[in-house]
């Protein structure tokens, strides 16, 4: 929604509506400016946005593209509109599928039996045969006859048949490859007969395939080995770096690399090279996505990060330091949890079931099955316990307490006189209610806007929500206040042409006949 956010609460909710043609009767859309001031009105069965620069209507048993003044311009010779994938409007029709460009030009007829996109290529099957369209050149080609094709996310087309993978797309089309593996958006994983390589956007090796094993770690970084050799790989467009070699043993499990010199841990490694070298260690585990404590021969433990040591090695009885915030960090100790400093000394003991870091100066602790909130002193600021809670945002979190959320402040007072079923942080730190199925509105503050009444509230602009009752639409502001009543059938905001279509039963009554004053007289004989 070109860099826009939003927020959605509906029990059965779409962002995009899909246009199938109906027998239905021409509906009136009230076309308003973003300030609500009636432009215009039109009349189509139905108009769907969907995107900045597609707008289409049925009318008359025919799907067209609008312009932004809501004028038909191309009629997509199709049924349904099953996906948009910008710029790419994938159509259907009764004898398969087509695609048209959003700007109104045909690629494929709706004839085909798959449609598959990628930026400006089209993939295109019928059959076994498959087409791709290249929109930077304006060409179709027929690629060849396979049993399977997809649009990989370097831009390559992987084709598989019984003999093996080809690469149609690429310099070498011709090419038998064992097979085929799509990494990510910029390398292909291949394997052949005498190994394993990598292949770029272009469809060329940047890694011959040479390599025994090779397995990707994460973006462009690939762990292998070959022979006795073990080495870490950095994917580039031209030529891979070898980042990392060794003829030491080089474990990876679990996203953990670790190397092993005469059997014994030694060096913590990470995408690139060695995290830490270490002589003593006796143990390392993974304590969140790129944290790590260090158990070494002497009892002491420490937490290692991606870029290097956050808490030394410290004695003690530690069994887990978690990362922290706010300059303290979860421990735990006799199967209890605590919070120490960066020096390793407590600053909260240990005496908690779990807890969470420190955000706003507040952490939630969980005692004897229920949680709490305390300060960097250690001191309770909540006057009851809770069943569930959130991490402080803009001074506010949310609470659980017999099966009703709530919101407390840093004060631990709770702001809202009746819980609801669940409350849901939304965009710009509002808050969206819900009981019974039924949805509201919390300002950032923790004041009451709407309590919950609407089946559907979903933003679509600053200070425009979208809410619905019943099978009726209507448009209410940041502070609850109805900009266009519950009424309509429904409502389209249409960005990219700086309006809002409201959809009526109204009919256009047929204009009556222009009045010519009375008839003349016949004379007699006439």
């Amino acid at each position: 929604m070109n860099n826009r956010q939003y927020w959605v609460a509906a029990c059965a909710s779409t962002l995009l509506l899909f246009l199938t043609l109906t027998s239905s009767s021409a509906q009136t859309y009230e076309i308003y400016d973003q300030n609500l001031k009636l432009k215009s009105r039109v009349e189509y069965d139905e108009i769907s946005i969907l995107g900045e620069s597609v707008r289409i209507s049925s009318s008359n048993k025919e799907l067209k593209l609008l312009s932004k003044e809501l004028k038909p311009f191309v009629n997509l010779k199709a049924e349904t509109v099953i996906g948009y994938h910008q710029p790419w409007i994938i159509i259907e029709g009764p004898n398969g599928k087509g695609v048209f460009h959003e700007y109104g030009e045909e690629v494929f007829l709706a004839e085909y039996d798959d449609i598959q996109t990628f930026y400006t290529l089209v993939l295109a099957k019928k059959g076994e045969q498959y087409w791709i369209y290249d929109h930077s050149t304006r060409n179709t080609a027929l690629i060849g006859s396979f049993d399977h094709a997809i649009m990989a996310r370097n831009g390559q087309v992987i084709a598989k048949t019984e003999q093996g993978d080809y690469l149609p797309l690429s310099k070498n089309p011709e090419h038998l490859y064992s097979e085929i593996k799509e990494i990510n958006e910029n390398f292909l994983l291949s394997k052949e007969s005498s190994g394993y390589g990598l292949i770029n956007r272009e469809g060329e090796y940047v890694l011959q395939p040479i390599i025994d094993h090779i397995a990707h770690i994460e973006d462009n970084y690939f762990y292998a080995f070959d022979g006795n050799q073990y080495m870490l790989i950095r994917g580039r467009e031209e030529k891979v770096d070898i980042t990392y070699t060794s003829y030491h043993k080089i474990t990876l499990e679990d996203g953990l690399m670790l190397e092993y010199i005469h059997g014994k841990l030694r060096r913590v490694m990470k995408n690139d090279g060695i995290l830490l070298d270490q002589t003593g260690m006796d143990k390392v585990f993974r304590v969140g996505q790129k944290y790590y404590n260090v158990l070494l021969k002497d009892n002491r433990i420490g937490l290692l990060g991606s870029n290097g040591w956050i808490i030394n090695p410290v004695d003690g009885n530690l069994e887990t330091i978690l990362p922290g915030n706010e300059s303290l960090f979860p421990a735990k100790e006799s199967n209890l949890f605590g919070f120490i400093n960066q020096s390793g000394a407590w600053v909260i003991e240990n005496r908690y079931e779990e807890v969470r870091n420190f955000t706003e100066g507040l952490a939630a602790v969980k005692i004897n099955g229920a949680w709490e909130f305390l300060n960097k002193d250690g001191i309770n600021i909540t006057a009851s316990a809770f069943d569930q809670v959130s991490d402080f945002n803009n001074s506010l979190a949310l609470v659980k307490k017999n099966g009703k959320h709530n919101l407390i402040d840093q004060s631990g007072n709770i702001l809202l006189n009746e819980g609801y079923d669940r409350i849901t942080r939304a965009f710009e730190n509002y808050y969206i209610s819900e009981n019974n199925n039924l949805f509201g509105l919390i300002a950032p503050n923790g004041k009451e806007i709407v309590e919950p009444k609407f089946q559907e509230l979903r933003r679509e602009d600053l200070n425009k929500i979208l809410v619905r009752i019943g099978n009726k639409y209507g448009i209410i502001d940041e502070r609850g206040d109805y900009l266009l009543p519950i009424y309509y059938k429904n409502i389209l905001f249409d960005l990219g042409g700086n309006q809002i279509l409201a959809e009526d039963q109204y009919q256009f009554l047929p204009s009556e006949p222009e009045s010519k004053g009375p008839a003349p007289k016949k004379k007699k004989g006439e």
